[in-house]
């Protein structure tokens, strides 16, 4: 959830995009991460971005596009996909807390040339709530990355949101497809209703991802 993508003005309005189709998911994220906090879960933030000398950045991943738009080309908030630069933080709405992990990655998943795993794996958690923008780039990507590794997935739909509808609604569909082929597929109230049940009963491991970026 950065700003280069969600905000007027940003990378992604740039581009042509109406940013505005992204920002109905800041509301139904900002209720679980509310609720996460609350009951001590933890939350985990990601970005995609790169170094600032794009040293981590494939060749064939910067040359794509108009040279004007590419990766640390400058845009309206900063050189684009770039660590440090206003457009690659995330949005203020959203912005984590004290404490919360940030996730720094340099690809559309959030498990690629990160420790993320092993962050999880040390906490015991097996249980992924996933939200972020967009639907069927980073979260399809982090989802099923997840999956190879055993990690139970919940894409949280209107937590979730794309620049093209129907890319929203096909990613959510692949990932719940023959029984969960990938992981499953919920909603910000049902999520909210299940972190509210759980305290109640004794403690199971459970993580939350919020963010994904494009």
């Amino acid at each position: 959830m950065q700003r280069d993508f969600l905000e007027p003005g940003g990378f992604g309005a740039l581009l042509g995009n109406d940013v505005s189709l992204l920002a109905a998911a800041i509301e139904p994220i900002r209720t679980v991460l509310q609720a996460a906090r609350q009951h001590g879960m933890l939350v985990i933030h990601t970005r995609e971005g790169h170094r600032p000398d794009l040293s981590d950045a494939p060749p064939l991943k910067v040359e794509r596009g108009d040279p004007a738009t590419r990766i640390g080309a400058v845009g309206p908030m900063g050189r684009i996909l770039v660590r440090g630069e206003p457009g690659h933080d995330i949005i203020p709405q959203l912005y984590p807390v004290a404490g919360e992990p940030v996730i720094d990655k340099p690809g559309k998943g959030a498990f690629y040339q990160t420790d993320l795993e092993l962050m999880l794996r040390n906490r015991g958690i097996d249980t992924l709530f996933v939200c972020g923008v967009t639907t069927e780039v980073c979260v399809n990507t982090t989802i099923r990355e997840a999956n190879d590794r055993g990690f139970r997935c919940i894409a949280l739909s209107d937590g979730c949101a794309s620049y093209f509808p129907e890319f929203h609604a096909a990613g959510l569909a692949m990932i719940k497809a023959q029984g969960g082929i990938f992981g499953w597929v919920s909603d910000s109230k049902k999520a909210v209703a299940a972190i509210s049940a759980e305290t109640r009963v004794p403690k199971m491991p459970f993580g939350i991802i919020e963010g994904g970026v494009r």
